[in-house]
Parts: C-alpha cells; structure tokens; sequence
C-alpha cells in the first residue's frame, strides 16, 4: 500500500485544541494561504482558531417565536460545508481498515452537491482519483467547485431528488474492480461524524449559550431536513444527554418521502432525496415536518440581497451585525432547517428558557445562480416584497406535521426496504437491526476504536 495521507481523529475534530500545536499553528495558518494544501484536513471542525464554536442565535424579531433557535454554521469548514467532514470520516475509516489504497482505487463518491463538494476535496488532498456523480440540475456552482479540488463529474439526469439515478450509474461504475463506492447514504463513517463531532459540539455549546443568559443549558429540540441521513445523527447524542429531547427531521412539501410516502421534484439543494437513507435512525425520530422550496428560497433572497437587509435592519429592527452575519452563513437548506425550528418552536410551545438547535450546511455562494433565476421569474426584492418574505419567517404554521408514533416510526422503518434490500442488497434481517437503538449503538462506540488506529497509524 501507498503512503498514506492521514488526518485528524474523532476527538481532534470535536476538540482541535487536542491536536498536535504544531501541526493545528500550520494548519490554520495554510487556511488562510493555501486552502487546498493536505494540512487543512486538520481544520475540519465546528470551532475555529481560538477553538470558539461557529454558532448564531437568530433574532426573534425575524423568527416571530420566544424559544431561542440557534444555528452551527458550516462555511469555514474547508471546502465551504460541514459535509466534508462526513466524507472525511467515510474515507479515513476506509483507509484505515485497508478497504482503498490511492496507488489502486479510483473513489467514486454518490451526492445531490455538498457531500460529492467534500469528497473531491478530500479525496484529491488524500491523493485518490476521485469521481463525483451530481444530478445535472444542481447548481453550476457546485461542479465548478468539484472541477476546482481535482475531481472528475458524471452528471446523471435530474435534480435534487433523482438519487435513483445516481444509484443506477454507480452499480455501472463498481463493474470495474478497481472502482470502490463512498455511498453517504450508508456508510456509517457519516453518521458517527455527526454523532461523536456534531452532537457533542451542540452538547457543549447549550451550556456556553446559557453563561450568556441564552436558555436553560439544554437542548430542547435538534431540527435537521434529511439529504443522507448524517446530520441528524447528532439528535442520537443530545437525547443520550437529555431523554426528553426532541429530534425532528424536515423535508420538502414537494417530496414528501417520510410524511407520506410521498415523490416528485424540489429545489432545496441537499435535501429529500427520494428514499429513507441506511443511515437515518427513524426509530429515534420525534416528528417529521415539511417546508416550501420556493418559500426557503425567498427566505434566502431576504437574508442575502440589500433589499432584506435594509428592510430587517429599518422595518423590523434586525441589528445589523445580525444582518451581516446571516448573509455569510446561509443557504437554501440553512433556511429551510430554521423554518423548522420555527414550526417546531410552536408546535411543541417552547418558551423564552428553550433552546432549539440547527444547522447551516454550506453559504450562498454556492446558489447565486438560482438567486439570479428567482429574480428573473420573481422580480427584483424591493421592500415591500423584502416585507412579505420576512412573513414567511413569522406566520409559519403548523400544518405538514407527523409525530414520531410508535407505529409512525414503524412505517418510517419499513420504508427502507424498497431501496435497501429490494434494490440495494442488504437482507431482511439487517434491516429488523435497526429496530433496535443496540444496533445503532454498536456503531456509536466504534468512535474510539476508530481514532485509536488512527493515531497508531500515525507513528
């Protein structure tokens, strides 16, 4: 086997304090100098220089609600999204158990953008051949991006909910032996990045939030809209910490998979991807709950463009500072997973002492082409349609609403089995595994094995 490029261990990305100084000094030094240089793997976490959290409390004059919702933001990640470090884990675990070697192994990594983003960039640092396949109706951004770390694309028909065909060119692909398949929606590297890193960053973030008068030092609710399933790992570790804990998993109205068997095209970049993934623990799950496509793309409008911004500062007295920085911080599926804490505010009734708890995965710079077409269809934001979008924020309703039932939470399970075993060759009996939190557990543990052969790999 080839040499090796090894990155940082599950700890080290939960606490990058941990790493070694010299090698965090030169690591953030090259942020800044060099972003593509191999040392910024040691700069995939949720903290920065200084080792503070990159997290924003929403103003209550947008959100409408008294429950305190706060967002984790993803754009200082390398690669611009926190999905590279998911492809980080999936690939590092490979690595490790001597599954892919960079002198053999051409990767092959399946996504609708932000994981197919992470893993060209991963995998070109690490020294692999790497091919990205994108549905051909995501955003030119995302595959100049791609093109950009080094990475070849195969573009498969459709948009953001086609991952049918995505599925269909990687059976093509993995004929060739020398092929191996970084499959997001089941590898489990996904979920135990955001478990371990994601989860216990939010841990330690309630108590911080709570020195600064902000909520209770708890979670109340952890709201995630579901591309592969990884992100809302996290909610498996906040309620291990607090049992009556909320996770609630969002999706597009227009393909409402979990909700209601539901199908069809969206535009929420990153999202609803048409299937339940491997990945996903619906047993755990608390409510599923839908948004508008159109709706979180005006809310971005609002939050990027002068319009929303003159608008929130004068009209609805957004401080500025706030303004600035959710126009940093914000994409397509940031707002959608806010307008889930907003209805998931309301819906349960959280009060002035509750903290609810999101994410913003990646930044507008990666949809000014779908902000430049929305103008186009729409018509230039003037303030008082700037106006009217703050309304999407503050009379969200509770419609589009399906608590986790046991029986509920059955059906979530057994819809698995379509792309799984019908399609995918898992067998029955790995499927009823995960009725069991045991099983998910089994793989929540692996994390200190995991980081302990790293470091042994390292010497």
């Amino acid at each position: 086997m080839s040499k090796l490029i090894l990155g940082p261990t599950f700890e080290e990305m939960l606490h990058p304090e941990k790493i070694a100084p010299d090698i965090r000094k030169r690591a953030l030094k090259m942020r800044a100098e060099d972003p593509l240089d191999p040392i910024n793997l040691f700069n995939i976490t949720w903290r920065d220089g200084n080792n503070d959290i990159y997290y924003h409390v929403i103003p209550k004059e947008l959100t409408g609600v008294e429950a305190n919702i706060v967002v984790l933001y993803g754009n200082n990640f390398p690669s611009g999204s926190h999905k590279v470090g998911a492809a980080y884990a999936v690939l590092i675990e490979k690595q490790l158990f001597g599954e892919i070697d960079p002198s053999v192994h051409t990767l092959v990594w399946p996504s609708t953008g932000n994981y197919g983003i992470g893993g060209a960039y991963v995998g070109c640092r690490m020294n692999f051949d790497s091919i990205v396949v994108l549905p051909e109706g995501m955003s030119k951004e995302r595959f100049q991006q791609i093109e950009s770390y080094g990475a070849r694309i195969i573009k498969t028909p459709g948009s953001e909910s086609n991952v049918k065909e995505i599925y269909d060119e990687t059976h093509r692909l993995r004929r060739d032996p020398k092929v191996r398949i970084l499959n997001q929606f089941e590898v489990m590297g996904n979920y135990r990045f955001h478990y371990h890193v994601t989860g216990n960053t939010i841990v330690e973030l309630a108590g911080l939030l709570e020195q600064q008068g902000v909520g209770n030092g708890n979670v109340a609710a952890f709201c995630s809209a579901m591309g592969s399933g990884g992100t809302i790992a996290a909610g498996d570790r906040l309620k291990q910490v607090w049992p009556d804990h909320k996770i609630v998993g969002l999706e597009p109205i227009q393909c409402p998979t979990l909700y209601n068997n539901g199908y069809g095209s969206h535009d929420i970049q990153g999202i609803g991807d048409k299937h339940v993934t491997w990945i996903h623990n619906v047993i755990n799950m608390d409510a599923i709950m839908c948004l508008d496509d159109i709706e979180c793309k005006k809310g971005l409008q609002l939050l990027t463009e002068e319009a929303g911004w003159t608008t929130l500062t004068k009209r609805f007295g957004v401080p500025r500072a706030s303004v600035e920085k959710m126009a940093e911080i914000f994409g397509i599926s940031s707002v959608c997973n806010v307008f889930g804490a907003i209805k998931t505010a309301k819906f349960y009734g959280y009060g002035k002492d509750d903290v609810i708890v999101t994410i913003c995965t990646d930044a507008i710079d990666r949809y000014r082409s779908v902000m430049s077409d929305m103008t186009r269809t729409f018509g230039k934001m003037d303030e008082a349609e700037a106006a009217a979008r703050v309304q999407i924020f503050r009379d969200k309703t509770t419609d589009w609403i399906h608590e986790g039932t046991t029986e509920m939470r059955r059906q979530w399970h057994n819809l698995k089995y379509y792309t799984w075993v019908e399609q995918q060759g898992k067998t029955v009996e790995e499927l009823d595994a995960q009725l069991s939190q045991e099983w998910w557990a089994k793989h929540q543990q692996l994390v200190g094995d995991i980081d302990a052969k790293l470091k042994a790999a390292r010497k």
